[in-house]
């Protein structure tokens, strides 16, 4: 199914979706965004008449995808490798954007050596309670990708005591053959920022960027922040998909039907190592603990679900990555999308919504589709021109793992 809003990246069909312990990162200042005078000029410049409108932004920082390392199951005793994703061999598992993809003309000398059984991708172009716990406290004084903010505080261990715990769906994380596995897929991130986000992805000038893009670093988003989202397929405990339709006061996609999803946040993976929120984001300081960042990738859409439908997170499954969905209308910005199980049923889940969570703001109206009308969902559905990019891109993906198949 096409859509010109949105595409599919990379998906882990063949493993029913991916948990946290198959999931790696490895960072980089190689992988951030590519720097241009005139260009930094332009976004302060944007920035700084943004600002003036709405005071309350706060320029935050975001992990930057730049490419993408997945294991493929026919040929897991031999290395996949291309410059070029789309002639990498034997890699059904690997879904693409139809955006150009170009080699990348980095120092391959600096590269590490690539695990055997992966297929590899060249620069993409088109939980623990207190881990979660310290995420919220920083994520409450950074921007909402939106642009709207309200610092509340909403806590729901009295409820979430109450809760039962989802359990895992029966094939996530599973490979073809049943055996247990190390990392399977590998994603390359570097940092960038909200104030980048707004006058790279989100400029008028985007079309030029990437032509410049292409033209002097045979990239086209060597130029644009390509900040990482995430989003949640969350399904009740009756086999309902919670949708929220987006109020429109929120800057991107007001009044369409979205899932629950935001930003991992760099500044909380650097608090939870030790930083204090006054020493900033230090790459050097990640790149000692890569895994805290995985961890950040899983715990931060657990929080979004929390925050914008209201449910503890002790009534949340372990996410199941389902793969990454690109945002056309936002110069193709990647999310990662996942699965999500709730112990609660669809009555529960829509009283826990009503009673409003810390960012209630940000919805008006919470939406519940059976799993069979999720799988049906296609470019003729009425519904289907309601839903928002991220929503597509996680549907998209969501029929295509079906992480919670009998």
């Amino acid at each position: 199914m096409m859509d010109p809003d949105v595409s599919v990246l990379l998906h882990c069909a063949d493993w029913s979706g991916l948990l946290e312990s198959q999931v790696r990162v490895e960072l980089s200042e190689r992988f951030n965004r590519r720097i241009d005078a005139a260009l930094e000029r332009h976004i302060e410049e944007l920035w700084t008449e943004r600002v003036s409108k709405e005071p309350w932004l706060f320029n935050g920082a975001k992990f930057r995808l730049h490419s993408f390392c997945l294991a493929s199951p026919q040929c897991p005793s031999s290395s996949c490798d291309s410059s070029k994703p789309l002639s990498c061999p034997n890699s059904s598992n690997l879904i693409v954007s139809s955006l150009d993809f170009v080699e990348d003309h980095e120092d391959k000398s600096q590269s590490r050596q690539r695990p055997q059984g992966l297929c590899d991708s060249d620069p993409l172009h088109d939980v623990t309670q207190n881990s979660v716990d310290q995420r919220t406290r920083s994520v409450n004084n950074t921007e909402n990708v939106e642009g709207v903010i309200q610092q509340t505080t909403n806590s729901l261990d009295q409820e979430g005591s109450t809760c039962r715990k989802a359990e895992l769906p029966p094939h996530a994380g599973k490979n073809p053959d049943d055996r247990d596995t190390g990392p399977l897929l590998t994603l390359r991130l570097g940092l960038t920022c909200y104030k980048d986000y707004l006058g790279t992805n989100w400029s008028c000038r985007v079309a030029e960027l990437r032509q410049r893009g292409g033209a002097e670093f045979s990239d086209p988003l060597a130029l644009l922040a390509q900040p990482l989202g995430v989003g949640a397929v969350l399904c009740t405990g009756d086999r309902q998909v919670v949708l929220i339709r987006r109020s429109q006061r929120v800057a991107e996609a007001g009044g369409l039907l979205d899932i629950p999803g935001g930003h991992p946040e760099p500044q909380v993976v650097c608090e939870r190592l030790g930083h204090t929120a006054g020493d900033g984001v230090s790459m050097a300081t990640m790149q000692q603990r890569p895994e805290a960042v995985v961890s950040e990738l899983f715990a931060s859409v657990c929080a979004e679900i929390r925050d914008e439908v209201n449910v503890p997170l002790s009534c949340l499954g372990e996410p199941v990555l389902m793969g990454v969905a690109l945002n056309h209308t936002s110069a193709g910005r990647p999310s990662a999308e996942f699965y999500v199980r709730c112990s609660l049923t669809t009555d529960e889940v829509r009283k826990l919504y009503w009673k409003g969570g810390a960012e209630a703001h940000e919805s008006t109206d919470i939406v519940f589709l059976s799993r069979k009308e999720v799988l049906q969902l296609d470019r003729s559905s009425p519904l289907w021109a309601e839903l928002c990019p991220s929503a597509k891109g996680a549907v998209l993906l969501y029929q295509t793992v079906e992480p919670d198949r009998e």
